[in-house]
């Protein structure tokens, strides 16, 4: 029986779903091709997962999609991290120091002694008396330093004129030394370390003998105490909630506290440890820009705390990564504690003297104003005059081209007469830097 064609209006529709089979059909094949050359490309160059897509869609779209792959950071921390202008320039042969002293009422005098004894014209100063001091008391101290010709001459003390109200046991003594440091990055930031003292510290070698010691340690360091056994500093510290009137008084009072408690950050690992530290440029540029929030964060926390000066620092630090591993567990100081349970200083005198000079620390406290210790330190150690700065190159070469104009000449700052403190200072740093546990010991 002979076949009949099918009639027209069937051709029409098979037609009408032919066309859409064959198409899908035809895209479905490039899909499924473009996946299988990315796969096999990735197999070659080891592209990952997310690649295959970009590659599929690549083919289909005929647009330029960059790579996953490449040297240059993802993430905006990590550029801002590796761009630091300071780590780009090499160390220069002799480190520059930033210090911050401060004090509060009736420190003014000590505070200036404190000063002439640490005077170097390579480093940089902040001066800092508190609001609790009179204002007679503070423009004393800002007219003292302004009408001296070394200290004008060189330009490197700053007095800060807006005082902060400073309570210790609050956070206002972290803002306040935050604020000082962020004046030293703004004026001649070209630093290597932020050390931070009161006018109750005192040195215990000169700033010749300290710059030459430091001078092949490397500048990435920071000398932080620090411990993450917290101990009965949990229950009392970290878990009460406090508040320092000195972050909105113009009265100094003491802190106080509310009935409500908070438990234990998981945020972040709490450390304690000295309030008193010698903090890399690096590290002090991390605290205050702060690029992935952490110090803000932890800044945060700390303005409940009691005592935060001997925690925010020290949290900061080893709960960063790219940090953790700078710490020396040592803060470069004498002190003399109460035992138990080591809250308070004792007042250091010359009892203390042969213990402070067997410790190889550069810097000691607590001291008493004007205390008979201190000219005992300036005669033996220092070899300094009442008032007078410490014997060194650079005072040698000021007093021997002192004009009647009093145009102070020193041609090179950075000429170094390292004494017996030098070497007891690289006994320390000997000690503290080729440990063979060093590098297991940092934030533990």
């Amino acid at each position: 029986m002979e076949t009949q064609p099918p009639p027209p209006y069937q051709l029409q529709r098979r037609t009408k779903w032919m066309v859409p089979l064959l198409t899908s059909f035809f895209l479905a094949s490039l899909v499924i091709s473009a996946s299988l050359f990315a796969f096999s490309s990735s197999s070659i160059s080891s592209f990952s997962s997310a690649s295959l897509s970009q590659q599929a869609l690549l083919l289909l779209s005929f647009s330029q999609i960059p790579s996953t792959v490449s040297d240059e950071p993802l993430f905006v921390e990590s550029k801002l991290l590796s761009s630091s202008p300071h780590d780009a320039v090499p160390p220069r042969p002799v480190p520059r120091l930033a210090y911050l002293i401060s004090g509060s009422a009736g420190d003014g005098r000590s505070l200036r002694r404190t000063l002439r004894a640490l005077y170097h014209p390579n480093n940089q100063y902040v001066v800092h008396l508190d609001l609790e001091a009179p204002a007679s008391e503070r423009l004393e101290v800002a007219a003292a330093i302004r009408n001296d010709p070394v200290y004008s001459r060189f330009g490197n003390v700053r007095v800060i004129d807006r005082a902060n109200m400073v309570t210790y046991r609050g956070p206002t003594m972290v803002t306040n030394t935050l604020h000082a440091a962020s004046v030293l990055l703004k004026e001649r930031g070209d630093w290597d370390w932020f050390i931070n003292l009161s006018a109750s510290d005192y040195p215990l070698v000169t700033q010749d003998d300290l710059l030459y010691a430091l001078s092949s340690v490397p500048r990435e360091l920071n000398f932080i105490e620090h411990t993450s056994d917290i101990g009965w500093k949990e229950h009392f510290r970290a878990k009460p909630i406090i508040i320092d009137p000195g972050l909105y008084s113009l009265q100094k009072t003491d802190v106080f506290w509310i009935t409500e408690k908070r438990t234990v950050p998981t945020a972040f690992k709490l450390f304690i440890g000295s309030a008193w530290m010698m903090l890399s440029h690096q590290f002090i540029e991390f605290c205050l820009w702060g690029w992935d929030n952490l110090p803000r964060t932890i800044l945060m926390y700390y303005a409940n705390y009691i005592s935060s000066p001997e925690g925010y620092f020290q949290t900061v630090i080893c709960n960063a990564p790219e940090f953790r591993n700078t710490t020396v567990n040592n803060d470069l100081h004498f002190i003399a504690w109460d035992n138990p349970p080591q809250q308070h200083p004792h007042l250091l005198t010359l009892e203390d003297f042969s213990k402070m000079v067997i410790s190889n620390a550069p810097f000691a406290r607590k001291f008493g104003r004007n205390d008979t210790v201190l000219d005992k330190i300036d005669k033996e150690l220092l070899g300094r005059d009442l008032d007078g700065f410490v014997p060194s190159k650079w005072y040698d070469a000021l007093k021997m081209n002192i004009s009647d104009d009093l145009l102070y000449q020193v041609r090179n700052v950075t000429e170094l007469r390292p004494g017996p403190g030098a070497e007891r200072l690289k006994v320390l740093m000997s000690r503290l830097l080729s440990s063979d546990s060093f590098n297991e010991t940092h934030c533990i």
